[in-house]
């Protein structure tokens, strides 16, 4: 039995294969290894914030006390839309902090996780962020300056195409397959004159197109069987969770009882037997 704080699973791919790992402190599972296995979540009740480690009875954006949630960078509203990004007027929480994760180049990129998305990552993780939606192709094609930028390049491309990823489709499993390089191709000649704008006010070198200097990478995810219908779990509501591990995509693990976001539940104290 493994026991601690549960963070995101870390995952890798090894030829398009994607292997994950459970981390509970200093404990670790290899969770590929317990597919067709019953498993057993126990949720304490304890939740602690993952950046001062009080505890606190509910978790904001998950994993933060109330506290840390109000005053640090990594929780301010422009991490969800970068393109608010405040840094360059001089009211970033932590410059310091910004400095490190946000004044640097960032990826836009395409990708099929229940269907076509945009999104924006920094290069450091690449292909982590796919990996956590659940993407099975995903397809870089900007490098920007920094996450506004991203930002600013993301939101003209959500007047053509999402940017959120359907996570119940994403769950069961679709076979579609997207030419993602014909897709980057159609959406850059559809928002060229936006695109323009966006080098004339920051610069030629501010957005770099990537048509010519990537492939499209693709994904496999260790699931024996995908669900018709999807039951979510919740661990607030019943903190015992069990059933045998059908399958692992996303940050979700699919058991034949349901599935469950595990980093939805960052901070939270939790024991997993099986």
């Amino acid at each position: 039995m493994l026991q601690g704080q549960i963070r995101k699973m870390k995952v890798e791919a090894i030829d398009g294969k994607v292997q994950y790992q459970l981390n509970l402190d200093d404990q670790s599972q290899q969770m590929n290894d317990l597919l067709g296995q019953r498993i057993r979540l126990d949720f304490s009740g304890d939740i602690h914030c993952i950046h001062c480690h009080k505890k606190t009875k509910k978790s904001f954006s998950q994993g933060y006390c109330f506290n840390c949630f109000r005053k640090l960078a990594a929780c301010d509203t422009c991490i969800m839309s970068p393109e608010k990004c405040h840094f360059h007027l001089g009211t970033c929480r932590e410059p310091e902090w910004a400095e490190q994760f946000c004044m640097q180049s960032h990826y836009v990129y395409l990708a099929n996780s229940s269907a076509l998305k945009i999104g924006i990552t920094r290069g450091d993780q690449l292909p982590i962020r796919w990996i956590d939606q659940g993407a099975t192709q995903a397809r870089p094609i900007f490098r920007v300056e920094n996450r506004r930028l991203s930002g600013l390049v993301e939101t003209l491309f959500k007047s053509e195409v999402a940017d959120k990823t359907n996570w119940r489709n994403m769950l069961k499993g679709s076979d579609l397959v997207l030419d993602l390089e014909a897709e980057q191709e159609r959406l850059i000649g559809q928002l060229y004159e936006g695109l323009d704008s966006l080098q004339q006010e920051f610069g030629l070198q501010a957005i770099t197109d990537l048509s010519d200097q990537n492939e499209t990478h693709e994904f496999t995810y260790p699931v024996l069987e995908y669900p018709t219908k999807i039951t979510s779990l919740n661990a607030e509501k019943t903190p015992v969770i069990e059933g045998v591990l059908m399958g692992i995509k996303g940050q979700y693990l699919i058991l034949d009882t349901g599935v469950i976001n595990l980093r939805k539940y960052t901070g939270y104290q939790a024991s997993l037997s099986f």
